[in-house]
């Protein structure tokens, strides 16, 4: 997938446009079905792991020659499991020589973490704040 085939969270810009806090509005289906794309992405161990790896590693990248030892799997599978979060948008490369490298693309999970943050004081039905017992 191309920079260009970006998904809509991880459009520069797009949270506000594409896709509002579930609490503050419905997502259409578009939205939802492109915020499904990302879940499913981090909804593998594998893939949450390899997201987990990239996203702390000082200095902001990962060679994949880094991330296959730290896994019972062979590289093909590891890569297959970096191409699934590239195309979430999760994760960017770059081939240097014979390795590649990978960094996080923080806007997609800073709008991850927007989306899934209930504006600040509002309660939802149910929740202890509205003095509902269910």
């Amino acid at each position: 997938m191309s920079k260009q085939e970006v998904t809509a969270v991880g459009r520069p810009g797009a949270a506000d446009a594409c896709c509002p806090g579930l609490l503050s509005a419905p997502l259409d289906e578009e939205q939802a079905d492109e915020l499904a794309k990302v879940f499913k992405a981090l909804g593998d161990p594998v893939r949450l792991r390899l997201l987990s790896m990239i996203a702390s590693r000082a200095g902001g990248e990962v060679c994949v020659c880094d991330l296959t030892p730290a896994f019972d799997l062979s590289q093909p599978t590891i890569s297959h499991h970096l191409k699934l979060l590239r195309q979430a948008g999760l994760i960017d490369c770059e081939r240097r020589g014979t390795w590649v490298y990978y960094w996080l693309l923080p806007e997609t999970t800073d709008r991850l973490a927007g989306i899934l943050t209930r504006p600040g004081g509002t309660a939802t039905a149910g929740s202890p704040a509205t003095g509902d017992a269910s």
